[in-house]
């Protein structure tokens, strides 16, 4: 199986920055893609950002141009550098991977526990 290690949630002020960290462990495992997405209350699950294995970045609207997406040269580890943070940002936020093995195969998608993101005004 897959673990995904979350780090780097808090409180920050409008305006401000945070840097999610998630870090992906798995014996036997190739990590493909890494996304983050987030969850405010009451509200469904949403992408924020993903990364493909090409580094190919795809972002949600409402954080275009604030929020970018990276992985290590080992592509086990993702970062979200998320700045000019807004009050609307504050959610928990997830780190998700798409991971496969060969031997037996198996392609699924792991989750991590979550990080509580709070941006206040």
């Amino acid at each position: 199986q897959v673990q995904l290690v979350e780090s780097g949630g808090g409180l920050v002020q409008a305006g401000g920055s945070l840097r999610l960290s998630c870090t992906a462990s798995g014996s036997g495992f190739t990590i493909n893609a890494m996304g983050w997405y987030r969850q405010a209350p009451g509200k469904q699950r949403e992408l924020v950002a993903h990364i493909t294995g090409f580094a190919s970045t795809n972002y949600a609207d409402s954080v275009k141009g604030r929020f970018t997406i990276s992985r290590d040269n080992a592509g086990n580890t993702a970062y979200l550098q998320m700045n000019s943070l807004r009050p609307e940002d504050t959610a928990v936020y997830y780190c998700n991977a798409d991971a496969s093995r060969a031997m037996p195969w198996l392609r699924r998608d792991y989750w991590g526990q979550g990080t509580q993101v709070t941006v206040s005004s």
